[in-house]
């Protein structure tokens, strides 16, 4: 890299040093949005700079360029992990004006960085910013996103609301079984899998739940399928670690393969108040197995037996459109974008602003944006 680019980079760190940093671990972290100007237009950049020991790192978090790792008046180089990828570009060629434009701007936030954090605070794009929104308003206005509660219908969705408001489906509340067996296990999957199947599942009904188990759960059993079937002393000393056959690192409750997000549990474990017996609970948490999740626990409430399910207050604020999704910066992936949200935000579904269309004006004043950084 040239000399003039590297003493410019040098230039924006020791400036940097002079601001407010933030500390995690034992990192230190400068955040800078700053105004980039093209030949067309005035551009937002949002950068990161990190410290480690004697070494800092640039990287530009609303964009694609390779990071760089500084090592302050001795070298500047693109950063391994990025450096052999393609369309990364000459970072000299690509850094160098971002920099020289980063630099400008740290002028306006030492003469005043109140007035220079509101210019960026008023200008920074909506699309590239986090917030959160009540569902209920986003699914009045584009009427055609999915719904669960529609999925679901009216009867389903009435019921389930309604026994979630009488407080009996949560593990605090929900009758507990004295004694159970794998037996008594395969059979809640049997009436899981025909409550819950979808229209390309195709249940065999004729199968025994064990043979369901076998056929449709996620295979890594940790030796669940080997215990005596109708012991309840191997059951418990299975569950409790102790069987012979128990193993380790596999999947005995994901009853319904997916990915980390988007397969369902019917686990089974101890009661958490030192009564004797197990809690039977369903967990479907991804919007694309709710539904499922959801007839599963109906199916097995129908049959009498006891039966709870993953938070189910944040089921009923689904099921009304009482949560709400999340706006995530068009720079980001949506796949598993929820869990940059805080769980009392209720935020289980998220999008792009720009996917609100012509209903931006009517959401945004309902919209709360998550803070940008302050430089000081």
């Amino acid at each position: 890299m040239n000399q003039q680019f590297e003493e410019n980079v040098y230039g924006l760190i020791a400036e940097l040093e002079q601001l407010d940093y933030s500390i995690e671990s034992i990192d230190r972290i400068w955040e800078v949005i700053f105004p980039h100007k093209t030949a067309r237009q005035i551009v937002y950049h949002y950068m990161r700079v990190t410290k480690f020991k004697d070494i800092f790192y640039i990287g530009l978090i609303d964009g694609k360029l390779c990071s760089l790792e500084i090592r302050m008046n001795k070298s500047v180089q693109a950063t391994s992990s990025f450096d052999s990828l393609p369309g990364v570009g000459n970072p000299t060629k690509d850094w160098h004006g971002l920099i020289s434009s980063a630099r400008n701007w740290l002028k306006n936030v030492k003469k005043d960085w109140i007035k220079a954090n509101k210019q960026i605070w008023l200008s920074y794009p909506l699309n590239r910013r986090y917030g959160i929104v009540c569902n209920s308003l986003v699914r009045k206005s584009l009427t055609d996103m999915y719904r669960i509660d529609q999925e679901l219908g009216k009867a389903k969705t009435k019921k389930m609301i309604k026994l979630v408001e009488q407080g009996n489906v949560s593990a605090y509340h929900n009758p507990i079984l004295p004694s159970m067996t794998a037996k008594d296990y395969f059979e809640y999957c049997k009436i899981a899998y025909i409550s819950g199947q979808r229209k390309d599942d195709h249940v065999d009904e004729n199968l025994s739940g064990r043979q369901m188990y076998e056929r449709y759960a996620d295979g890594r059993d940790e030796g669940l399928l080997e215990i005596a079937e109708n012991s309840t002393e191997e059951f418990a000393d299975w569950i409790d670690g102790k069987h012979p056959k128990r193993t380790r690192g596999g999947h005995p409750w994901e009853i319904k393969r997916g990915g980390n997000t988007t397969h369902i549990d019917l686990s089974v474990s101890r009661s958490r108040y030192g009564e004797e017996g197990f809690i039977v609970q369903l967990c479907g948490r991804s919007i694309s197995r709710l539904k499922e999740t959801i007839c599963m626990f109906l199916g097995i409430h129908e049959a009498g037996l006891p039966i709870t399910i993953e938070n189910p207050e944040g089921i009923r604020k689904r099921l009304l459109g009482q949560d709400n999704i999340g706006i995530v910066p068009c720079y980001n992936s949506l796949h598993r974008a929820n869990q940059h949200f805080h769980a009392y935000d209720s935020v289980y579904d998220v999008m792009y602003y720009d996917d609100l269309g012509r209903y931006k004006n009517r959401i945004k004043p309902f919209i709360t944006w998550e803070p940008l950084p302050l430089l000081k």
